[in-house]
């Protein structure tokens, strides 16, 4: 055969993330002990609640297909919970519940941007939107974020870049890798550049409900209610402990809910029944769980921003929610590639070089800290003897 693979399948490029789990996971089965904070994973079990109206659900035979929107009542309670956080209520028919957050950057880029239209991401930024800007075949157009603004978005550097031909803009907040919260200023100013230049706003907002004392949380969805120009994506995934359930919703303008509804119909089908109804109770249902979980996140962003400016050549800022951390590494001497590489082999820590989250992520790294107050001390102790010896 002449062809086998086609040009858009050549263009994919993954989450690295999952590339490293899978080198970590060989080390382990030849005897190593690694300490992980390579992914985004939460090391708590899904809070039991949750789980159990799944089961029960099961149990009773919801089985069987549902609507590519989802279900009736979960829609009703993801418009619900949005006039809670975000102050407005959303029409049934701007809801769609999907298979993961991750997979909504691919309805909203697909339903919206043609082949050579640009789209507008951040640098660093999650890995999937420039995987699936790639396999779209549509042109990105990076805007830095930079260590001096905390790693905030700067809306004159999106002015810089904006161009007739951008369609669409990703905001992330708090963001992955950098944990940064843009503030409700920079947030206006974004929202009024997009409406000046008619584009829409892809906001990744995942990580909302893990935010910390030093940062307030605030969605573009709030100057439109998703009526017009912005696509709210939200999941399960990170704050409630259910990655492996893969469940997500999208709040955006009627029409192109619909066609996302018809593009998840067409991949997909829908959603599971019995993990929308678990969906639902992690929205409504007793929070305690959720909330002792980033009870504890913000004792180890603590400790491991801490610890980590302990180590000589390493400078970490505080960040307002998510995750993760993502310090500067410059001063070590070794570029993000080779730091990593070092961490792993020499130290046994596993963790992400910042170049695997875009070119500006050069000169720093990201950790992930979804993992117990002791390992956190115990890796950054290892690192800190492993870079002291460089």
């Amino acid at each position: 055969m002449k062809y086998r693979l086609s040009d858009a399948a050549h263009n994919l490029r993954g989450q690295p993330m999952f590339k490293m789990l899978a080198r970590i996971q060989e080390l382990e089965r030849e005897g190593r002990e690694i300490i992980q904070f390579e992914i985004g994973d939460p090391d708590f079990s899904t809070p039991e609640n949750i789980t159990n109206v799944a089961i029960e659900s099961l149990v009773s035979g919801e089985v069987h297909y549902t609507s590519s929107y989802g279900l009736y009542e979960f829609r009703e309670v993801v418009a619900s919970v949005t006039q809670n956080s975000r102050g407005f209520t959303p029409h049934i028919d701007q809801v769609v519940i999907t298979p993961g957050a991750n997979i909504i950057i691919y309805y909203a880029i697909r339903c919206l941007v043609n082949s050579g239209d640009e789209v507008i991401v951040p640098d660093p930024g999650f890995p999937t939107y420039y995987s699936v800007i790639n396999f779209c075949g549509v042109k990105p157009v990076r805007v830095p974020l930079r260590e001096a603004n905390n790693f905030r978005m700067n809306p004159q550097d999106l002015r810089d870049v904006i161009t007739d031909n951008t369609r669409l803009i990703i905001l992330n907040s708090p963001q992955n890798p950098t944990g940064a919260v843009l503030t409700s200023e920079e947030i206006l100013e974004i929202y009024q550049i997009a409406e000046e230049y008619d584009a829409y706003i892809y906001s990744d907002e995942v990580y909302s409900r893990m935010l910390f004392e030093n940062a307030s949380f605030c969605s573009p969805s709030m100057y439109d209610s998703c009526k017009h120009r912005t696509i709210l994506a939200n999941g399960f995934s990170k704050a409630f402990a259910m990655t492996g359930w893969r469940l997500g919703a999208v709040i955006a303008p009627v029409d192109v809910a619909e066609k996302m509804s018809l593009l998840l119909e067409t991949t997909s089908s829908c959603v599971s029944p019995f993990v929308q109804r678990a969906g639902i109770e992690a929205a409504i249902g007793d929070q305690g769980g959720t909330r002792a979980m980033i009870r504890e996140y913000r004792k180890r962003r603590d400790i491991i921003v801490k610890e980590l400016n302990k180590i000589p050549g390493i400078k970490c800022l505080m960040p307002g929610g998510a995750f993760y951390v993502f310090p500067s590494i410059v001063d070590t001497g070794l570029s993000s590639e080779k730091f990593a590489e070092f961490a792993l082999e020499e130290a046994g820590v596993a963790l992400l070089p910042g170049t695997n989250f875009g070119q500006y992520g050069e000169g720093f790294i990201r950790l992930c800290y979804a993992n117990s107050q002791s390992n956190i001390y115990r890796g950054m102790a290892r690192l800190k003897e492993a870079v002291e010896s460089l």
